[in-house]
């Protein structure tokens, strides 16, 4: 069996319980600090912890769910081929995409 892990919803990776409450806020500040160095055409709101109400219990799949949607939504896509990308890679992408 697979230990419990909690999905940033910020990056989109996995961590452990106990860990996921030191990563966000530092994920959060690496965030603004990539976010701030983009052209202003490119900068994304910031991201929101999303709420998940599942008849008042906690479900950690809704969770991780819900969590893993609010950072592909983080993703911008390439205005040629469609592909999503964080946006300093999306840079990168459109000087070869053809």
């Amino acid at each position: 069996r697979r230990p419990r892990f909690s999905v940033c919803y910020i990056c989109g990776r996995e961590f452990g319980s106990q860990s996921i409450s030191i990563h966000e806020p530092k994920c959060l500040e690496k965030w603004h600090i990539e976010n701030n160095q983009l052209p202003r055409h490119l900068r994304r709101a910031e991201p929101r912890k999303p709420e998940v109400l599942a008849g008042g219990s906690c479900m950690p799949a809704a969770e991780n769910e819900a969590a893993y949607h609010s950072a592909q939504a983080q993703l911008l896509p390439c205005g040629n081929c469609g592909r999503t990308f964080l946006p300093d890679r999306l840079i990168v992408h459109q000087r070869s995409c053809r």
